[in-house]
């Protein structure tokens, strides 16, 4: 299983393993994670599963889909390694990926 951190606006780390083809967003969820709301559920019809990904890692990732962009227009403080965690689907090559939740959310 791939272990995800996840990194808070204050600096707190929390380690979860995570299943393959689950989501970023899924994993905080089902763990708890506190800034990840995922208010539509992973339809990426909202922004609160926004996350800054570790620039050590945004090159693993999928390209963002039209989708995702237009999603991230409505987020709070993005920056150029913002990803919505709904549309980073967990694969073995995620594992250990390090994510950070934005202040505002």
């Amino acid at each position: 299983m791939p272990k995800i951190n996840y990194v808070d606006d204050e600096g707190v780390k929390r380690t979860v393993d995570a299943d393959i083809r689950s989501t970023i967003m899924e994993a905080a969820v089902q763990n708890m994670i506190p800034g990840i709301d995922a208010d539509c559920g992973g339809a990426c019809a909202c922004a609160t599963c926004h996350v800054y990904v570790d620039k050590n890692w945004t090159d693993k990732l999928e390209p963002q889909d039209d989708m995702e962009s237009s999603m991230l227009d409505f987020a709070e403080e993005v920056q150029e390694n913002s990803r919505l965690s709904c549309q980073i689907i967990i694969t073995e090559d995620l594992d250990g990926i390090t994510v950070q939740t934005p202040k505002s959310q």
